[in-house]
C-alpha cells in the first residue's frame, strides 16, 4: 500500500517540475516519424495532422502558445524523415530556432481538425528557413501561417545538404515575404549589437 502512494507522490512532483506532457508526445511524435517512409526530397512539404484539444484552448479556441508547440513537433517530424537530423549527428552539429514569426487568419475551434504543413523554403550561409501553414480541415482556410529561422550550430546549412545529397546544392530563392522578414531579422540583430556597444569592440 505504501509503494502506491509513493508512486503517486512521485508522479505528482515530476508533472509539477516538468512539463510531462510534452516529453510524452515529444517521444510519440519522434517514433512515428522513425516507423514512416523516409522523404527524400529535402524541401517537399510534409504533413501532421491534428485537432484542437481542451488542453490546448482559452476561450474554446486554440491558444496563440499551442501553435508554436504543435510547429516544434512537426519539425522534429520533418527533419527526422528528410534526413536532417541524421546528417546533423554525422557532423556533429545542431540547431536552435533563432526566430518565428506568426500571423493568425482564423481560430482553431475546439474539435476542429487541421494538417500542419511545414517545408524548408530555403537557407543561407547559417540556418534554414521554414514555413509551417495551419489548414482548417472544415473549410481549406489557412488559419495561421508560421515561418521559422533555424539556425545551425558548428557547421552550415550547405554542408548538411551537401551530406544528404552527396553533392553541391543550390539554394532556392527567397520569396520576397520571407526576404521582407529576414532584413528585418537583421536590422534588429544590428540595433542590439549597436546598443550593447558590440560593433564598436569588434571594429
Amino acid at each position: 500500500m505504501w509503494w502506491v502512494l509513493w508512486v503517486l507522490a512521485a508522479l505528482v512532483v515530476l508533472f509539477c517540475s516538468l512539463d510531462v506532457w510534452y516529453f510524452l508526445r515529444v517521444g510519440v511524435v519522434i517514433l512515428r516519424a522513425w516507423f514512416q517512409p523516409p522523404v527524400r526530397d529535402i524541401t517537399a512539404e510534409q504533413v501532421l495532422t491534428g485537432w484542437v484539444t481542451p488542453h490546448d484552448i482559452d476561450m474554446c479556441h486554440m491558444n496563440n502558445a499551442r501553435y508554436l508547440r504543435e510547429c516544434d513537433f512537426a519539425r522534429f517530424s520533418l527533419y527526422i524523415r528528410n534526413g536532417v537530423f541524421k546528417a546533423l549527428r554525422a557532423l556533429r552539429a545542431s540547431m536552435v530556432v533563432g526566430a518565428t514569426t506568426i500571423r493568425y487568419r482564423r481560430a482553431l475551434c475546439i474539435g476542429e481538425g487541421y494538417e500542419l504543413r511545414s517545408r524548408i523554403v530555403t537557407w543561407d550561409d547559417k540556418a534554414f528557413y521554414l514555413e509551417q501553414k495551419f489548414v482548417s480541415t472544415k473549410d481549406g482556410l489557412v488559419c495561421a501561417i508560421m515561418y521559422c529561422k533555424q539556425s545551425v550550430i558548428q557547421c552550415s546549412p550547405d554542408k548538411i545538404m551537401q551530406h544528404l545529397c552527396m553533392r553541391k546544392v543550390e539554394c532556392p530563392e527567397f520569396p520576397e515575404d520571407l526576404q521582407h522578414w529576414v532584413s528585418f531579422i537583421s536590422a534588429s540583430s544590428q540595433a542590439l549589437r549597436a546598443k550593447s556597444g558590440l560593433d564598436e569592440k569588434s571594429k
